[in-house]
């Protein structure tokens, strides 16, 4: 009830949250985010969740990173939606440079409540450790060449087809 007045769901979007089990997806991330990122950002409860549900994108089965990068972009306004109302959406393979090489992030955020930044790095197959690798580099260089001063440490959200616990 307070998630649904605090995001000001219509009621279509409330059946929407409902049909998808929003809130037992939050409640099930909050229980496994971890000590590290619950004491660098003391307000992440019911921010992030264990699963997304993106049925709204309309892909096939079988798609490349590219076509579920291009439809999220598409479809910003609903994938906002199942994030939450306080990502603010910043770029699509969003430039870091280090060195003379340039990496993308796949979708960058800036979460308003949590005062931070949010890379979503999106992965069409299995959990696999590189990823993870990957995207810590890229937190390691948004907080040390993009976050301002008074934010906070920077988020990443490693977005999988399946998940590895």
């Amino acid at each position: 009830m307070n998630l649904c007045i605090n995001e000001h769901y219509s009621s279509r979007e409330l059946e929407r949250q409902i049909s998808s089990s929003h809130f037992e997806r939050t409640m099930m991330g909050n229980r496994k985010l971890s000590a590290v990122l619950r004491e660098m950002h003391p307000n992440i409860d019911n921010t992030l969740k264990d699963n997304y549900v993106l049925e709204f994108l309309g892909l096939p089965k079988l798609h490349s990173e590219n076509n579920l990068q291009t439809a999220l972009i598409q479809k910003m306004k609903e994938f906002i939606l199942e994030l939450g109302r306080d990502f603010i959406f910043i770029g699509q393979e969003y430039r870091l440079q280090v060195g003379n090489q340039d990496f993308f992030i796949d979708l960058l955020f800036f979460h308003r409540g949590l005062s931070a930044l949010v890379a979503f790095e999106l992965k069409i197959g299995k959990f696999s450790p590189k990823d993870l690798g990957q995207l810590s580099f890229y937190l390691e260089v948004l907080d040390r060449d993009v976050k301002k001063e008074h934010e906070n440490p920077s988020i990443g959200i490693l977005l999988c087809r399946d998940k590895d616990e």
